[in-house]
This record gives structure tokens, sequence and C-alpha cells, in this order.
């Protein structure tokens, strides 16, 4: 069975990976649990649908049951991502998903024996988080094999984010972010940390943020220090400073609703704007005797890249290659899994 459900397709996230599975004409099942969309959605693509709440276990493994790999696009997955898997073990089905959320990736991480005993392949974070930036790791950690510690940071021109990432965005805001230090993830709150990185065609001021990297390249590298930036205006950086005292405030669920409200009233950015937009990662590695290796990545836009990379990805899986248990992509697929997406470029 060569069929691949995408879970979320109508989201702006699914809708890029199903036009994608479609130019590759894969066979794809589109579900969720928005009839009138996936109905609309399956008239214009011509892919068959299923309507499908993901906390109705009998529904879900039936769904399951009929395809080979996942495509999980509905997040916050803090939330979903646990009883999709739970489904897919249960059914056999290989599971994938496009979070950048370090704790799914700690939750998840804890269920390799078990898929590892049934056969199938767990691997979150099949798009642009974190698929060039668990490359870049793995590729720097092959250049310094004793490194002992990792910095990776990432930005952006145009494209701007959808609604899906906002939402994972304020599921977090109120709480501290993380890195990992000897081994072991620990508190960092928003604005501690900044720094100026040189991406190549230009510098930008970057601050330290809980990306999936600091659990991902953990997995990958076994680098016990490990930090993540974004690139962001001097304006974020004085919020984020700022937002520590409004904790309290912006943990409570009500505010959470509101601003979850507010962020379904926003659409994803223009199609053409992600077309033109490019991304950029840079990633430093140094060991206890000073010595330090460099490596920068220029690929294509969030969006479309995690378009291309969680499709890739799935169709090496209904191809046979795979590797059963918890994975990342660069386990899996090595360091050069990122160099399979055209208009990609390392040095």
């Amino acid at each position: 069975m060569k069929t691949i459900l995408i879970y979320g397709s109508y989201g702006y996230t699914g809708r890029l990976i199903t036009e994608e599975c479609r130019k590759q004409n894969l066979n794809v099942i589109l579900s969720g649990r928005n009839a009138a969309q996936l109905a609309e959605q399956s008239r214009q693509t011509g892919y068959p649908f299923e309507v499908c709440e993901i906390n109705d276990s009998k529904a879900l493994r039936h769904l399951l049951s009929k395809t080979s790999v996942v495509i999980h696009c509905a997040g916050p997955f803090r939330h979903t991502a646990r009883e999709m898997v739970k489904a897919c073990l249960d059914t056999g089905v290989h599971y994938t998903d496009i979070t950048g959320e370090y704790d799914v990736f700690e939750q998840l991480a804890q269920l390799h024996d078990e898929a590892t005993k049934r056969n199938i392949m767990i691997m979150p974070g099949t798009g642009f988080d974190v698929v060039p930036s668990d490359c870049l790791a793995v590729h720097l950690k092959n250049k310094l094999p004793d490194a002992t510690h990792l910095q990776l940071a990432f930005t952006a021109l145009k494209g701007g984010i959808s609604r899906g990432t906002r939402k994972s965005m304020i599921e977090g805001v109120g709480h501290p972010g993380k890195v990992r230090k000897d081994g072991k993830l620990v508190d960092v709150w928003p604005g501690d940390k900044t720094m100026e990185v040189d991406f190549g065609a230009f510098r930008q001021m970057t601050m330290c943020i809980p990306w999936g990297d600091v659990s991902t390249a953990w997995f990958s590298t076994s680098i016990p220090n490990i930090e993540i930036y974004a690139g962001v205006s001097p304006k974020i950086i004085k919020w984020a400073r700022l937002s520590r005292y409004l904790n309290s405030l912006l943990r409570m669920r009500i505010v959470k609703s509101y601003l979850l409200r507010q962020a379904d009233k926003k659409a994803g950015p223009a199609a053409e704007r992600i077309r033109e937009g490019k991304s950029y990662l840079w990633g430093k590695v140094w060991n206890d005797h000073g010595l330090t290796v460099e490596a920068r990545l220029e690929t294509l836009n969030g969006y479309v890249l995690t378009a291309k990379t969680s499709v890739l990805v799935a169709s090496k899986i209904i191809n046979q290659n795979f590797k059963a248990g918890f994975q990342t992509p660069a386990m899996a697929y090595g360091k050069d899994l990122i160099m399979e997406v055209e208009g990609t470029q390392r040095n």
C-alpha cells in the first residue's frame, strides 16, 4: 500500500504539501475535522477525503489502516501528536509531522523501542523544522567529531508565518525557552541570549529561542551543549525582555484563548511571497581545545521547503527506505538529505 494520509490537509501548510504530492502523482487521502473544507479541497485536487476527529480512536485507526504513512499537519502538536502516534503504532503506519516544538520531540523519542518492535518509523520535524538545521548540525559534527558545543541560527527574507505557526508560538508564550547544557534541557528567558550572526549574504541580530533542535540535534549529534537562535528585529528583542514581567498573565488560559482566536482570523503569507523568499541558516561547533568550525545553508522559503521535504521523506518511506524507531531526519537519511532539495547551497 503506497498511500499517504495528510491530516490537517486544508491548513496553510497542509495545502502546500497536498499540492507537492499532486506534482509527484502520489496517492493521497485528505483528512481533518472540517468536512466543508475537505470537500472543497477534494474537489480542487481530485484526492479522496475522510472526515476524522483525532480523538475518535476507532475512526482514526480505521482511516490509518488504508495508508502506509501519515504527514501530520494539525498542530499545535503538543496537543495532537501523541494521539496520532498511538494510532500509528496500533495500525503499523509510519508517522511524520511538521512540528518544531522541542517538547514533542522529547515525548516521541520515548516511543523508540515500541516503534522498533512494530517496524515503523516515528519522525517528527520533516519540514523546515528541522530538516535543514538537523542536516547542518550533523554536517558540523562530522567536521569536528569531538565538538562539545553547537550553536545554530536561522532567518528568512520574505515569507511571513502561517496561522498554525502563530498558534504554536502563542501556546509557548509566558514560559521560559530552553537550551541544552551538559546534556540537560535548562531554562533561558526570552531576550537573555542574543548575538549578531553572519549568514553570508548579510549579518543580522538573533535571539535564543526554544526551537526543536535543542532536542533533535542532541539525538543526532550527542553534542551536550546546544543553543538555537532566530533572526529578529531589535524591537522584538526589547519586547521579549519586557514580556517576562507579564508571564503569569500570558500563561492564563483566557489570554491564550483570546490570542488563538485572533490568530485564526489571519491568513497565511501570499503565495508569491513564499515563492520568492529564501531561508538562511548558520551553524558553529567548537571543542574543549578551542577548535571551531562554521557552516551555512541557503535554501527555499520555510513553507515551500516544508512541502518539499515532508513529501520527500514520505516518498522514501512508501518506497521502503526507512529506519524503524524514533529518528530525526539526518539520523535516518544523513546530512545530505537537505541537498536533495533543488535550490539549496551549503558552504
